[in-house]
């Protein structure tokens, strides 16, 4: 059911970010921002990201563990309204794709950060790296108000049924869409989040693009097929 599932979500994303659904005018095609080559257009830590099997991998060891979280960001430009998709596999620990982001230097950024954990509750949730931590868990259709109060919505899933889209420690594929003040996250195909940001205080609609390492145990955790598209 998964598998299925998954090739028609992949052949749906495709149509959608490269605009060419039926009835609808072509559209320009979504930027690869990872070549499979190199980390050309990327900038991170030596010491923990590389390319190995035409992949980006960020890696940590018991000899090599960083004293922060620190982060892979790409350079080619800003995200505003957009959509991405990538595929991800991670075998042990925490990371994320952190969107709209801030440069805080020395490879931190702040801002929102799609989840990437081998836990079936957190795949997917919505998290502000140095900012207002969760804004938004798996299932949920939520908002933070105009004075900052976090509210929950309604229900897209139980958390019975959050393990059904998810293979851990194997590829997935992650498309996040982010729109005026409203963010959705999507799994192999099923919608994990719906989120919207009326706090004109904190909110952002601009920022940078990066991927997650997270301070702690040993980690390993990859990524490809890495796609852009600005709506």
């Amino acid at each position: 059911m998964l598998r299925t599932r998954f090739f028609s979500y992949l052949l749906g994303s495709t149509l959608l970010l490269n605009g060419t659904r039926p009835g609808h005018a072509a559209e320009p095609p979504a930027q690869a921002l990872f070549n499979g080559e190199n980390l050309q257009g990327w900038d991170g830590d030596p010491r923990y990201w590389s390319i190995a099997g035409g992949v980006i991998r960020g890696e940590t060891t018991l000899s090599n563990l960083p004293l922060k979280n620190t982060f892979l960001v790409w350079r080619g430009g800003t995200l505003k309204d957009f959509e991405l998709r990538l595929r991800f596999r991670i075998r042990s620990g925490n990371s994320g794709v952190q969107y709209r982001s801030r440069d805080l230097g020395n490879w931190v950024v702040s801002g929102y950060q799609a989840e990437i954990e081998n836990n079936a509750r957190k795949i997917g949730l919505l998290y502000e790296e140095k900012g207002r931590k969760f804004l938004a868990l798996p299932g949920q259709v939520a908002e933070i108000t105009e004075a900052g109060q976090k509210r929950v919505t309604r229900r897209l899933f139980e958390d019975a049924a959050a393990s059904a889209h998810y293979a851990p420690r194997d590829w997935n594929e992650f498309l996040i869409r982010a729109q005026s003040h409203r963010v959705e996250h999507w799994i192999n195909g099923v919608k994990t989040l719906e989120f919207t940001d009326r706090d004109a205080q904190y909110r952002s609609v601009k920022g940078l693009l990066a991927l997650q390492i997270h301070a702690g145990p040993p980690m390993r955790v990859e990524f490809k097929d890495i796609y852009l598209k600005n709506l």
